[in-house]
């Protein structure tokens, strides 16, 4: 029977798409098929949540099946409505695991109809619902009475009720909102004004706090309201939050007095010197990063200042729009706040909050999917296997360095990182650039250091022990000084004093400016002969591990056994039961060459050295992963056909398979990984996106601490 969870509130502006955001992440990450479904939209061909969420589930449905009816149906006759909304919801469990529902919006049916409705609705699913009671603005007594009512109205339609989530509670009443509520559902009361002892006992409560981001409407919001277009800046940047408002209704110094971080400025169009001043502002590291401007009035720069500002490349978005300085006002105050696909801040925030503030263990109904590594299925999707990762580097809390400080995608990976609490971070570069260029992008990098290898105090010391260490390569310490600037090696130093766990780099640099420090510095580990790599191959339903597709262009007999074994080695560490293919273009004694004895000579030294590995080959790829051609030519192996590391047998073989099958079958590739190192230091592809960076820093956390 597919799990079901239906979330709802009886309010509008409860936050509800917050915490769908959240709850959604936490379900995709046990496994299975997870799917979102809206049983009561405005629009069955557009619905703003269901193309925020639908993207983010592992749903193999087209988006069109996942919605019920609309309201208008709603109107001209709600048990018809119902039926339909239900009979569409069960066409679309059919292909999944577990489905979130996500109630209506409160759009065009009166509320105590519309939640009545959503209460009937889940009844007849057989869907839990989780009541979302909104508290911002309430005392503790109002909170606990909202959530009474809305528990009291669930069950007076027969729906059964998972939980109780308070969202928006302020700070100081977090406990007391929490035990209120609990207290009252004990003692439930029924409309004729009775009390029923127990009914609510055991419903567990969750109190999730204010979020100031999660409240805050975007640049893009604001134009929508005003009927705006983008005049100067980045488009991308229009999603970035606005914290309040600053009308510029006065001269210039006093404008650049009330300017606060993540503002946006309304000021009349014709009002050039404020304009020239607040976007110089902006790029000061003396004055906060805005988020916006808007022009007002329908009156346009002059062609002079047009040139002047289009010349500095502002990227701050400069919105013009027609309406004067009070309805322009009037209109951003109304506006509330929501989150987009492009809300990349802000859907990182929902997902701390709700991992943070809800128990999943005790929200998902009884026959959920179990976590990775538990006695569960086996199969492990792309979503549940960088769930575990984040959660293993979570809880390793390394610190880990990343040199290219001033890369785009390595700032919005730090941001996501530090938003995740994934990893303590130092960033490498300029302090004032690095954080300049973070706050022009809308990022909040607070939390991480930012250290210059040119003035640091640390590189005097780099650059003895650099020299220490190369003295026998003639590496004198005026030398040294130079190299220990370079960021690659000032954060390979960072590591090999100590102060740093692990390095991440690579992104515009490489591979052998990544690897070259850490063979000068790190060394290899006890024991291992070559340094080499494995990528993650994420695919639909499983994690392959392949080596080496990175760093040895033809390797001996010798190191194929040893990059074999410290791939077994990194996959058990990541939670992939290691079952070695050797790969080769012909499987078992079918074939000859030199190429095949070299891997048929690896194969009998993996099992001489590690004899407790299940390890096979020469095999072929089909053979070695697909079980029907195992049983042909390869029959009763305990490897082929159902191999989880895939060693191939030199570089060229290697690349070009991951990539082959990276861009062919969809998988996601992490990687490269390197071991055989006495500490972690990754190397990223230039082509690396910011997923690729954070599950790398994910990764080389989690080898840090072992």
């Amino acid at each position: 029977m597919v799990n079901a969870l239906y979330l709802s509130s009886a309010e509008t502006q409860s936050g509800k798409s917050a915490l769908a955001v959240g709850l959604l992440a936490e379900l995709c990450a046990r496994g299975g098929r997870v799917g979102v479904f809206r049983p009561v939209v405005l629009d069955t061909a557009h619905d703003p949540l269901l193309e925020l969420l639908h993207p983010m589930s592992t749903s193999p449905a087209d988006p069109s099946a996942a919605v019920g009816v609309t309201y208008d149906d709603v109107h001209r006759g709600q048990e018809a409505a119902v039926g339909t909304a239900v009979e569409r919801f069960h066409a679309y469990a059919a292909e999944h695991d577990t489905v979130l529902v996500v109630g209506s919006d409160f759009t065009g049916v009166p509320a105590p109809t519309e939640f009545s409705v959503n209460a009937t609705i889940a009844a007849h699913l057989g869907a839990a619902m989780v009541l979302v009671v909104p508290c911002r603005d309430r005392s503790v007594d109002e909170s606990v009475t909202a959530a009474q009512v809305i528990y009291s109205e669930a069950r007076s339609r027969h729906a059964d009720v998972a939980a109780v989530i308070a969202n928006r509670v302020p700070s100081e009443q977090g406990e007391a909102v929490r035990a209120g509520i609990v207290e009252r559902l004990r003692s439930e009361v029924t409309p004729t004004g009775k009390r029923r002892a127990n009914v609510g006992a055991g419903v567990p409560v969750f109190t999730v706090p204010g979020d100031p981001l999660l409240s805050a409407p975007t640049m893009r919001d604001l134009m929508g309201a005003v009927d705006g277009r983008l005049l100067l800046g980045e488009e991308t940047l229009l999603d970035r939050e606005v914290t309040g408002m600053v009308v510029a209704g006065m001269t210039m110094p006093h404008v650049l007095d009330r300017l606060h971080e993540g503002c946006a400025l309304i000021c009349p169009g014709d009002r050039e010197e404020v304009l020239l001043a607040t976007l110089l502002a902006h790029r000061a590291s003396t004055f906060p990063s805005m988020s916006g401007i808007l022009l007002n009035g329908g009156f346009l720069p002059s062609e002079q200042v047009h040139r002047l500002v289009e010349g500095v490349g502002v990227e701050l978005p400069v919105v013009t729009c027609t309406t004067g300085t009070m309805t322009t006002a009037t209109a951003i105050s109304r506006v509330h706040a929501r989150i987009g696909p492009g809300s990349t801040r802000k859907i990182e925030r929902a997902r701390t909050l709700v991992h943070e503030h809800v128990d999943m263990d005790v929200l998902l109904p009884v026959g959920g999917h179990h976590p990775v590594g538990s006695a569960g299925p086996r199969v492990i999707t792309p979503l549940m296997f960088e769930h575990e990762l984040t959660a293993r580097a979570r809880a390793a809390d390394a610190h880990i360095v990343l040199p290219e400080g001033m890369e785009d995608r390595i700032l919005r990976a730090a941001d996501t990182l530090l938003a995740r609490r994934v990893a303590r971070l130092t960033l490498l570069g300029d302090e004032d650039e690095v954080r300049a260029r973070a706050a022009t992008l809308g990022l909040h990098l607070d939390e991480a250091a930012v250290v210059d290898p040119q003035t640091s105090d640390l590189r005097q010391g780099f650059a003895e022990e650099y020299a220490r260490l190369r003295a026998h390569k003639g590496v004198t310490l005026e030398h040294a000084w130079d190299v220990v600037a370079d960021p690659a090696y000032f954060g390979t130093m960072m590591v090999h004093g100590g102060r740093s766990d692990g390095m991440v780099s690579g992104s515009i640099t490489t591979t052998a400016h990544t690897i070259r420090p850490a063979l000068e510095v790190i060394r290899t580990a006890p024991g291992v002969s070559v340094v080499s790599s494995v990528f993650f191959m994420l695919l639909a339903d499983r994690v392959l591990v392949y080596g080496d597709c990175a760093i040895n262009p033809d390797p001996t007999a010798e190191q194929l056994a040893d990059i074999a074994v410290s791939s077994a080695r990194t996959a058990a560490k990541f939670g992939v039961d290691p079952r070695l293919a050797m790969l080769s273009y012909s499987t078992g004694g079918s074939g000859s060459g030199a190429d095949v004895e070299k891997v048929r000579a690896a194969t009998a030294l993996v099992r001489e050295q590690a004899p407790e590995l299940l390890v096979e080959g020469p095999l072929q790829y089909d053979a070695a992963v697909d079980p029907t051609v195992a049983a042909t030519k390869m029959k009763d192996s305990p490897v082929a056909g159902r191999a989880t590391v895939l060693i191939f047998p030199d570089l060229n073989t290697g690349n070009n398979t991951y990539k082959a099958v990276q861009r062919s079958a969809g998988a996601i590739a992490i990687g490269p990984v390197l071991q055989g190192l006495n500490a972690p230091v990754n190397d990223l592809s230039r082509g690396a996106t910011v997923r690729d960076i954070i599950n790398t820093v994910a990764i080389t956390g989690i080898q840090a601490r072992g």
